[in-house]
């Protein structure tokens, strides 16, 4: 109000001066009226933040408002009571007219500053970065990344790592706009095994230390030779060798595994049976597992699948027992 005032009392002392400084000549009413016309502004110039307003206050010849308009509304817009409103940077001149006269005030809008943190950096795959923007006008901060498959960022400035690869995120604030170069760097991985030994039926765990801490996929190259789960539990299926493959973003770590044949040892070479009598055999295996019991004759011996002979007919037969590609055999003589 105070610098209201100032301004009104500033006119009323001008008026009479500009009274003085008019030649006294005999004119009409109505060419005296039009000579007098004249628009005083309350500033001339000015300069604004997008998003500012600033109120242009006018004094015309007639005690009417002044119509007013703007050279370029896209920068700065003016309504009817002279407020102007700066969108965009630029100039705009604001004009204020009446009947036989105008005045104008040239509008300079800033252009704004964005400053960012970081210009570059970068993340792992499942990491998190925090980025700060801040503008010369207080304008909210539009966050964008070029690449979403690469890393996204919400809006409060959170990076998320999704994948190896190179994005740029850009701050924006009205048309400025700053950037951060990131890097989704590829994960390093270790196994706690390059190799393992193990017999069919028996499992063992290995272990990836991965920098991300994304898990890996497991995966075996012979399904008939050795499994694997999520978990990296290699289990033995049969006697062979295979390649236990882990992955994780496009890194891959091996580890070789060698499912063993067993080692098989009878108790008995060879056996003499009468016919109709039995006997048992019995079969150190290495490997732990239970083998399989067969003969090579059935007419001649029979044996169960516990190692139980029985002689049947005069004759001479093997036993044998077996166990993932390994067999061993004893010899049965059958005797009336």
């Amino acid at each position: 109000m105070t610098r209201i005032r100032k301004f009104v009392i500033t006119i009323l002392l001008c008026i009479p001066l500009l009274s003085l400084s008019i030649p006294i000549q005999p004119v009409s009413a109505k060419s005296a009226i039009a000579d007098l016309s004249f628009i005083i502004l309350s500033q001339y110039s000015a300069t604004a933040n997008i998003g500012e307003e600033i109120l242009l206050f006018a004094v015309t010849s007639n005690g009417k408002f002044p119509t007013w308009k703007s050279s370029n509304s896209k920068v700065a817009s003016v309504n009817t009571y002279g407020v102007v409103t700066a969108k965009k940077a630029g100039t705009a001149v604001i004009t204020a007219k009446i009947k036989n006269a105008e005045a104008a005030c040239r509008i300079t809008v800033n252009k704004t500053k964005v400053t960012i943190n970081l210009t570059s950096a970068s993340i792992e795959h499942g990491e998190t970065l925090k980025l700060t923007a801040k503008s010369s006008n207080g304008s909210q901060i539009v966050w964008k990344s070029s690449k979403k498959s690469i890393a996204v960022i919400d809006d409060k400035g959170t990076v998320t790592g999704l994948k190896p690869g190179d994005t740029v995120i850009t701050a924006k604030a009205d048309d400025t706009s700053v950037t951060c170069n990131l890097k989704v760097k590829s994960p390093s991985v270790k196994l706690s095994n390059s190799s393992v030994k193990l017999y069919r039926g028996h499992s063992v765990q290995i272990t990836a230390f991965v920098s991300s801490k994304i898990a890996p996929t497991w995966k075996t190259n012979k399904k008939s030779v050795a499994l694997v789960d999520e978990n990296g539990t290699i289990t033995g299926i049969k006697n062979g060798i295979a390649v236990i493959t882990a992955t994780v973003d496009g890194v891959i770590k091996t580890c070789n595994v060698t499912v063993l044949k067993p080692e098989i040892t009878l108790s008995l070479k060879e056996l003499t049976l009468k016919k109709g009598a039995d006997a048992t055999i019995t079969a150190s295996v290495s490997s732990g597992n239970e083998p399989v019991w067969s003969t090579s004759n059935p007419n001649i011996i029979a044996i169960s699948s516990k190692g139980k002979i029985t002689a049947l007919e005069k004759g001479t037969a093997y036993v044998y027992a077996s166990e993932d590609g390994t067999k061993v055999r004893c010899s049965v003589k059958v005797t009336n």
